[in-house]
């Protein structure tokens, strides 16, 4: 199919992003709806898939099942953990702040990242609604619990659980540890001097604002308890359908998606049964982000076809030998295309260069061809499609959701490009220390 693709059907994908990135500026209110971002989505899609349709229809339909499965889990982790609430609020100081992110970069491992986003969010805009200056705190807790912070199992990210499915033994990722420790610590320590210098010019210029939240805080309670049992339900049903599909009967990929799709259902349909209707309305819940969610990666799952299969088929033509080049290459292109198939993608190549057989990825590890060791090309794809998530509002699913969440409680979300500011002068420069520090051999 490749060889019938031209770079022109990029276009499409170039053209959604470019629609996300600038008709919030241009037109924000019409913007708002989600009916007008599905048109935009479908006009740039249908084009693609008639045509992808024409020329193998096997890659649409394994595309739709992916997309199925990608948004059966979110939608899963977002109706689940909003029936979760934290009554009460906690102090929104720098320290809490801070606390509550490393807290997230912790449960992103054992929840997901899109878990725990949806699980913090809510609590951290509670605890810093009388504060003037909140941006930085989402923009932050995207980078933490929203991205960086699910590194290390691979319940944390979708590219990681790719992995474990392909192979890679379900412990390997604790070697990234160092890395993450690395990426973790620097972000919260810049992210708490940012928080102190915001929080002291806030107390100082509205010392009553400040003094009336910590007089009316509340005793803190959980209400929803059963949701932490149907989270856990949701990290069962990924583990035993991913690792032992085989003995329970789903032999195909197809079968175990399916399989996937039907218990993510079962799992968030019990959660609307069993959740108090009062308690999502205390946590203003609502499914339009998740439907925001849903509209927009079904234009971008469809338009990316083309780059990805030209990227499979000449990605060798990039001439990428080292470790820190695939790091870079696959962290920059997870930035704008879904991040599971860039893993897949890049972890294939990494395969072929060390003359192993692409689809079971556990015969890279311990390999070394030429001076270049195999788990070192996939300790810098993983981190790579994990970390660079965070670049863009596109990057992982989570972020969608958390800008949604924070613009419905009124705060005043940065457009697409004025996101990636914070990108250029904070992840960059960090990213580029990782690689001094891991990847410049």
């Amino acid at each position: 199919m490749d060889h019938q693709l031209g770079l022109v059907w990029v276009a499409p994908f170039a053209l959604l992003l470019l629609s996300i990135a600038v008709l919030p500026l241009l037109v924000p209110h019409w913007w708002e709806s989600n009916l007008n971002k599905g048109i935009i989505s479908t006009l740039f899609a249908l084009p693609v898939v008639f045509y992808i349709f024409r020329l193998e229809s096997a890659r649409l339909i394994e595309t739709g099942v992916e997309y199925a499965a990608f948004m059966a889990l979110l939608s899963a982790l977002f109706i689940i953990s909003g029936g979760i609430y934290l009554r009460g609020s906690l102090p929104g100081t720098p320290l809490t702040n801070t606390l509550v992110l490393a807290t997230g970069a912790i449960f992103s491992n054992i929840i997901g990242t899109t878990g725990a986003s949806m699980l913090l969010i809510r609590p951290i805009l509670r605890a810093n609604e009388r504060r003037r200056h909140q941006v930085h705190i989402v923009v932050f807790f995207i980078f933490i619990v929203s991205n960086i912070g699910g590194m290390l199992t691979p319940l944390g990210d979708p590219p990681l659980f790719l992995g474990f499915l392909r192979g890679v033994p379900f412990e390997w990722t604790i070697r990234l540890l160092p890395h993450w420790l690395t990426m973790i610590t620097t972000l919260l320590a810049i992210f708490y001097m940012w928080d102190r210098r915001r929080f002291e010019a806030e107390r100082t210029t509205h010392q009553g604002a400040v003094r009336m939240e910590f007089e009316t805080r509340e005793k803190l309670s959980v209400e929803g308890k059963v949701n932490f049992l149907l989270l856990l339900g949701v990290l069962t049903v990924a583990f035993v359908v991913g690792r032992f599909g085989d003995q329970i009967g789903l032999q195909s990929d197809y079968a175990r998606r399916g399989g996937q799709i039907v218990g993510m259902g079962i799992l968030a349909g019990l959660s609307i049964l069993m959740t108090r209707q009062d308690t999502r309305a205390a946590n203003n819940f609502t499914l339009d982000p998740i439907i925001e969610v849903a509209v927009i990666f079904a234009g971008i799952f469809a338009t990316m076809i083309p780059a990805l299969v030209i990227l499979e088929s000449r990605g060798g033509e990039l001439g990428l030998t080292h470790p820190w080049q695939f790091f870079w290459v696959t962290g920059l292109l997870s930035s704008f295309l879904d991040n599971a198939p860039t893993y897949l993608t890049f972890a294939s190549m990494a395969s072929g260069l060390m003359g192993t057989e692409a689809a079971h990825l556990d015969q890279l590890l311990g390999s070394v061809t030429g001076g270049m060791h195999g788990d070192t090309l996939l300790t810098a794809i993983s981190i790579g499609a994990v970390a660079m998530g965070a670049n863009t509002y596109i990057g992982n699913g989570p972020n969608f959701m958390v800008k949604a969440i924070a613009e419905g409680t009124g705060v005043k979300m940065p457009s697409f490009f004025s996101y990636m500011k914070y990108t250029a002068g904070i992840l960059l420069p960090l990213f580029l220390l990782v690689t001094l520090i891991f990847f410049r051999s």
